[in-house]
């Protein structure tokens, strides 16, 4: 790895190091658990990398003889071709990788999820009525306290990781595979869109529990003192299946969405970045602009999968006071099903229902896919590079 990577990494892992050691009540804030998190993110990252370098003889064997008979640019052509990783660690580089960017995304966007979700209830309480998303965030800090907009992030980072493992992982290893039976020697937007949907499969069976106890925690007034009192309280009252209520929903509005904003940052890649070299600007616009224009389109879905997460209370009241055609009053219900979440919303909201929060989604999202792909494109670079290095100490040994 180059000296400026490794000393990033170095400089990074003492800092997080540092106030991860901190003093703070375990529980009392979720400033505690982001602290915590960082300090064991960094090292444990550092400590990976070590272990991911390649032990794939054959694969030296054969660039050193293409070394001792005259090709001594190896150097240059390694660093051109920075995505071609040694076929020996690269499903480890990948779940590497991803779990970073996965984590770091969510983490860093927290606040603004949190402000999504909210924006998203159909009926909100009268006090949680925002005009826009800088207004959401004032207000709940001011009147619910700072850490607030945090509460359920040590969900999330729990369940990004191996979800993002597993979606950059299988997105990698199935956009080549795919690219090379499709579209031999280049690059194919149906192989990106079609891996960009197998990997949501994985993604969202990960990741779907994480984001029931997400929402519910960040909804206004949520009775739940913490993670796994919200865990023990769904598991009591509505099941287990409760954790997977929305994941039909999800896959619904996540494989279009991952279609779309795979196909848009790899098109945006070749329009930007066509050498495929490592450039951080490239890979922040193509990302930014891929998750806002995939945000966008699958708004619409994301609010049906918010309401069937959080079985918003009021939304179900007033269900429940005005029943449909044929149905008496009951007392309580629950939403099941896409189906049933799309009647509510129009039947709550009407066309606009389907577009609340879209402004924060949005938001939300350009950031949030920038950071992931920019993360995900850097450890690889620096895995990359750390391999690289130890291929050509590895010939020097030898001659």
């Amino acid at each position: 790895m180059p000296m400026e990577v490794e000393g990033f990494i170095r400089k990074r892992r003492m800092t997080a190091e540092t106030s991860g050691n901190e003093s703070g009540v375990a529980g009392a804030s979720a400033g505690a658990e982001v602290r915590w998190l960082g300090g064991r993110f960094w090292g444990l990252s550092e400590s990976i990398m070590g272990t991911l370098t390649p032990r794939v003889g054959g694969e030296l064997d054969l660039q050193t003889v293409h070394y001792c008979c005259g090709s001594p640019d190896l150097t240059e052509d390694s660093d051109a071709d920075y995505e071609g990783l040694p076929q020996g660690a690269s499903t480890s580089t990948h779940m590497l990788a991803g779990a970073v960017a996965g984590i770091m995304e969510h983490c860093l966007m927290f606040p603004i999820d949190c402000v999504k979700t909210r924006m998203q209830s159909l009926q909100p309480d009268p006090a949680a009525h925002y005009r826009n998303v800088m207004d959401a965030l004032r207000r709940i800090i001011t009147t619910e306290g700072v850490w607030r907009p945090m509460r359920g992030l040590n969900a999330t980072a729990v369940g990004a990781g191996p979800a993002h493992a597993l979606y950059f992982a299988c997105y990698e290893k199935l956009k080549k595979t795919l690219s090379d039976r499709i579209h031999p020697g280049a690059n194919s937007h149906l192989a990106n869109g079609a891996a960009g949907c197998v990997a949501t499969l994985l993604h969202d069976a990960a990741m779907n529990p994480a984001e029931v106890v997400k929402q519910r925690m960040q909804m206004y007034n949520s009775p739940y003192r913490g993670v796994l009192d919200c865990v023990r309280a769904v598991w009591r009252t509505e099941g287990g299946g409760a954790f997977y209520r929305s994941y039909t929903t999800q896959l619904t509005m996540n494989v279009p969405f991952q279609a779309l904003h795979f196909m848009t940052y790899e098109y945006l890649q070749e329009q930007l970045n066509p050498h495929r070299q490592y450039n951080p600007s490239s890979h922040v616009v193509s990302g930014a602009l891929a998750g806002a224009i995939a945000a966008a389109a699958t708004t619409p879905l994301d609010v049906c999968k918010t309401l069937l997460n959080t079985q918003e209370s009021l939304a179900l009241g007033s269900l429940a006071a005005a029943p449909g055609p044929g149905q008496s009053p009951a007392p309580h219900r629950q939403i099941t099903g896409l189906a049933h979440a799309f009647r509510t919303v129009y039947r709550l909201g009407g066309l606009r229902g389907f577009f609340r929060g879209s402004q924060a989604r949005v938001i939300y999202q350009m950031p949030s896919t920038a950071i992931s792909w920019s993360v995900y494109e850097f450890f690889k670079y620096g895995l990359t590079k750390r391999q690289h290095g130890r291929r050509l100490q590895h010939r020097e040994a030898e001659m």
